[in-house]
Order: structure tokens, then C-alpha cells, then sequence
């Protein structure tokens, strides 16, 4: 349980009132988020205020009203899943940071420089960001970011989104291993055990993991694998 002091306020408002709780930050926004976080190890009281600050207690008459019932880990739950989290500073700029790492991981994941079809490093489109003045938004959803990114960098950067499908040949005494990783990195789309125990496959990945794809298998296979593009969308 998160102390007083190190606590932040989750507020709703209803008909007219007020209704405060004192939460751990992160804990209330993973319960916000749609995870399974105990409210012990969310709430620092266990009581529900119309002014935390001033350690005003909301009114049972009112909770019962508004949210059908008066008990606190209830009530609780509807005012951080409904209302506004106070967010710290260093919490803040954790976020904004997990989220811009993000960011830049799908969209070198999937973009490609549409001349020569391969990824662009992620220092280039980091790089980028700076060169575009791009600031992640701390609380708007990562995909939609990722759409606005691409909007202000590619009169920077040349980006396009692909999706490849490649053709590959995995020897017999490394087939096993190479179908986890194989299927970690995109869906097989077709496979076939070869009478002489070769595994022949092709699968659908973003188009900028082809390279991590050649690089992770050729150090499995040692070398020893065939792959080829068959088709790029």
C-alpha cells in the first residue's frame, strides 16, 4: 500500500459532486488500463473524499445515489476507472518516454524506405523526431501517435508501411528451432516437411523485420538457410 504522501488524487465528478480518492499513480492507471491490480495496492486510505486535501469525507447518502452503494472499493474503482488521475511529474516523463520508445519500435518495425525496401536504424528516425520537433503525447494511444509521427516525419524521412511475404529453406537439424522464430517474427502463411526433413515455409511479416529475420536465423542455420521475397503489399 502507497503511503499518504507519496499518494496522488483520483477524482469524479457526478451530479454535482465531488469524489476523491488517494491512489498510488501507477497502480490506478494499470487498473484504468483494464489490469488486474488489487485496490489494497492502490488506495493509501481507505476512504472516499469530497475534498482529499482537506480530509473532507464524501457523503454515504450521496455515494449510495450516485454509484448505487457506499463501499469504498467499489466507489473507488468507478472514480479511477470514470475520472481524472493526477499524474506526478516523474511519472509523467516515464510515460512520455515508454510511450516514445514505442513509437519509434513500430514504426522501424514496419516502415522501410520505400527506394531501397529496407528499415530505417532507430537512431535515424529518433534523429528525426528531433529534426521534426515531434513530441510524444503522454496520454493519447500509441497507434494513433504513431500516425501522427509519420505525418510530420516523412518530409524528413521517407517511410513507407510494407508487408512482405519470403519464401524460406531451413536444413533438417535446424528446422526446430528456427519454426519458434520463425513464427515469433510473422504468421506462416504456408509450410511443408520435405521427404528429406528440410522445412519450407513462407511467412508474412512488417516489412522492416526482414533483416532481423535473416540475421536471427542465419545464426541459428550458421549461414546455411535459402529465403526469398516473394511478395511485398
Amino acid at each position: 500500500m502507497v503511503t499518504v504522501d507519496q499518494a496522488v488524487i483520483a477524482r469524479l465528478k457526478a451530479h454535482g459532486q465531488n469524489f476523491e480518492i488517494l491512489v498510488d499513480c501507477g497502480n490506478a492507471l494499470a487498473l484504468k488500463e483494464g489490469k488486474g491490480v488489487g485496490m489494497r495496492d492502490i488506495l493509501a486510505a481507505m476512504q472516499v473524499f469530497s475534498d482529499a486535501k482537506k480530509g473532507l469525507a464524501a457523503s454515504e447518502t450521496a455515494m449510495k445515489q450516485i454509484f448505487g452503494t457506499s463501499d469504498v472499493d467499489e466507489v473507488a474503482k468507478e472514480i479511477i476507472q470514470k475520472g481524472d488521475i493526477q499524474l506526478t511529474q516523474e511519472y509523467r516523463e516515464r510515460l512520455r518516454e515508454e510511450k516514445r520508445k514505442q513509437v519509434i519500435a513500430i514504426i522501424h518495425r514496419n516502415g522501410v524506405d520505400p527506394k531501397t525496401h529496407l528499415p530505417h536504424p532507430p537512431q535515424r528516425i529518433e534523429n528525426a523526431f528531433i529534426e521534426a520537433k515531434f513530441h510524444v503525447d503522454e496520454f493519447k494511444p500509441v497507434q494513433e501517435q504513431v500516425q501522427e509521427a509519420l505525418k510530420r516525419l516523412r518530409p524528413i524521412l521517407p517511410i513507407k508501411f510494407e508487408v512482405k511475404e519470403i519464401a524460406i529453406k531451413i536444413p533438417p537439424e535446424y528446422a526446430p528451432k528456427c519454426y519458434s522464430t520463425v513464427k515469433s517474427f510473422g504468421t506462416i502463411l504456408r509450410e511443408e516437411w520435405q521427404s528429406n526433413g528440410y522445412w519450407v515455409a513462407v511467412v508474412e511479416l512488417p516489412g522492416g523485420m526482414e533483416s532481423d529475420l535473416y540475421d536471427r536465423l542465419n545464426r541459428i542455420c550458421h549461414g546455411n538457410v535459402e529465403s526469398k521475397v516473394l511478395k511485398i503489399k
